[in-house]
């Protein structure tokens, strides 16, 4: 329970009706107005810099990262500090790396991506399929975790209110990308955005005032409510000591973390080369102020609520940013202090919604374009109109599916789902991604062997992993099948995509006649995708 009165939790959920409502709203006021599919899948490339960065950084700033990341601060400490600035410095490396070029050559999903030099059926097939595979595990997760979140909230423990809220959470998330589009979700993000950053500076705050703004002073109170004493502050706890899985943690994250597709997908909707380097600036200026929040208020949780009582209300500390609001209020709690307690409960409540619209939209995007209407349809292409048809209802199809999935696995640990999406990210999509855009001789087989090689690597190695069995976070705690040494595959799968891509280039250039006119293709488009000039027209 949340310790708080019926004032609270009434004030709460009329915050959240009213936070349903708003959004809604805006949704169907900013979404498409018409049957066209740039402003569905871009919203005509309108927003601002500003705008568009913030609606990067609030998909980047999801429900599992916001309250995973903080929850893993208040518990392990400084390995959980490291997983946030390495999310930071995974939207960095975006910015700097890929950012550009991926505005230059995409059009509406990463298929239109990897299909600028090598267009084939069986290479949209196989970019759809990944993309499924990356992010529909994430959705789930996200799905799953709401009732227990909004139950603790309202103070309602029964489980068909968690199963209700699960359900209701979905739908809204279908209406969310099937009527505002690219826009619509857009907008959806920069408000989720805001309202976290305001909530986060203001719990932060109390939280430093309450240790007299000193940084050493809050360190040693979270050591030491923390239990562990001084190894709360020294790196490997949260791996045990294991250096080359705590190694395989940060490569996942800084390679996988950026290149979700519903991350790369906002690329698109950017105006210029410009425009989008601009909207990177703003977007990886909030990620790093958040990060900074978030490590304030883990350690805080640590420090005022501690170990304890955190693992008790969940084993991984996913409630700890509630528990911390509710602690650093006190006994007697003022009616502005139940309203900052409401805003941190409105701003998780957003966050979830905006983060499953994003994936979901970009699901339903990749279904829509890349598999039925450039993979399966290969004579006859679909009319816009069509098209857009297919994309809202592949969005009501990806939304129901992921609503049964969530709701039948409630009970069950889910954070294997979210390691799968980040480690597909970086030994698939980031290997796949970066030949792409900067190596000439890449070709079809390679491409394919990239995409295929780096999904099956994680999911084969994943398989043996803590995080599905021999563990009480595991899937399957009562059993015991692990035979992979760490925690995330990315030390073996991620070189295993680059390797996988490298191998199937080789392999498939027949002859010299081929291999310059797979240069030849490159050149055609090199100019266009590495620095915006000359760009051919779309076809």
């Amino acid at each position: 329970m949340t310790g708080f009165g019926s004032e609270a939790q009434t004030m709460s959920l009329v915050a959240f009706i009213a936070v349903t409502t708003v959004t809604l709203l805006l949704c169907v006021m900013t979404g498409p107005d018409r049957e066209d599919l740039d402003e569905f899948y871009t919203g005509y490339r309108s927003l601002t810099p500003m705008q568009s960065g913030l609606a990067i950084a609030g998909d980047y700033i999801s429900a599992a990262s916001v309250l995973g990341t903080i929850g893993v601060i208040s518990l392990v400490g400084q390995d959980g500090l490291v997983l946030a600035l390495s999310t930071a410095l995974s939207l960095v490396l975006l910015m700097f790396l890929l950012a550009e070029p991926l505005r230059n050559a995409g059009r509406f999903t990463m298929g239109d991506v990897l299909t600028r030099r090598t267009p084939s059926p069986a290479v949209r097939i196989t970019a759809c399929i990944v993309t499924l595979l990356a992010l529909f595990p994430l959705l789930i997760f996200q799905l799953a975790g709401a009732g227990d979140l909004l139950a603790f909230v309202l103070g309602m423990d029964s489980p068909g209110f968690k199963t209700v809220s699960i359900v209701l959470l979905g739908l809204l998330m279908i209406i969310y990308a099937a009527i505002g589009g690219m826009k619509g979700t857009a907008f959806i993000q920069i408000v989720k955005t805001v309202v976290l950053l305001a909530a986060a500076v203001a719990i932060a705050s109390l939280i430093l005032n309450r240790f007299d703004f000193s940084i050493p002073s809050l360190l040693d109170a979270a050591a030491a409510g923390s239990g562990l004493g001084d190894a709360y502050l020294a790196p490997g706890l949260q791996f045990g000591g294991d250096g080359l899985d705590m190694i395989s943690a940060q490569l996942t994250v800084v390679l996988g973390a950026a290149c979700l597709p519903h991350i790369t997908m906002r690329m698109f909707s950017s105006r210029s080369a410009p425009a989008v380097r601009r909207s990177m600036s703003w977007a990886v200026s909030t990620v790093v102020v958040m990060a900074v929040l978030s490590a304030v208020i883990g350690f805080g949780a640590a420090a005022i609520v501690g170990h304890q009582q955190i693992t008790a209300g969940d084993p991984q500390g996913k409630i700890s940013i509630l528990l911390v609001s509710q602690a650093i209020m006190g006994t007697e709690v003022s009616t502005f202090e139940t309203l900052l307690f409401t805003a941190m409960a409105t701003a998780i409540f957003l966050t979830l919604l905006a983060s499953v619209a994003g994936i979901t939209l970009a699901c339903a995007n990749t279904l829509a374009h890349d598999l039925i209407t450039h993979g399966l349809r290969r004579k006859q292409a679909l009319r816009d109109s069509t098209e857009m048809t297919v994309a809202r209802a592949t969005a009501a199809a990806v939304g129901l599916a992921a609503i049964l999935l969530a709701a039948a696995s409630r009970h069950v640990n889910l954070q294997a789902m979210v390691t799968l999406s980040f480690c597909l990210g970086a030994s698939a999509v980031a290997p796949a991604l970066v030949y792409s855009l900067f190596w000439r001789r890449y070709n079809r087989t390679g491409l394919l062997s990239t995409l295929i090689g780096g999904t099956l690597s994680v999911v084969i190695l994943i398989t043996g992993t803590t995080l599905v069995s021999g563990s009480p976070q595991a899937i399957f705690p009562d059993d015991d099948f692990t035979w992979f040494p760490y925690t995330t595959t990315g030390l073996v799968s991620i070189p295993a995509g680059f390797l996988a891509g490298w191998l199937g280039t080789v392999a498939g250039r027949n002859s010299a006649r081929a291999r310059q006119q797979q240069e030849y293709a490159y050149e055609a488009v090199e100019a266009s995708i590495l620095a915006d000039a000359a760009r051919p027209p779309r076809q």
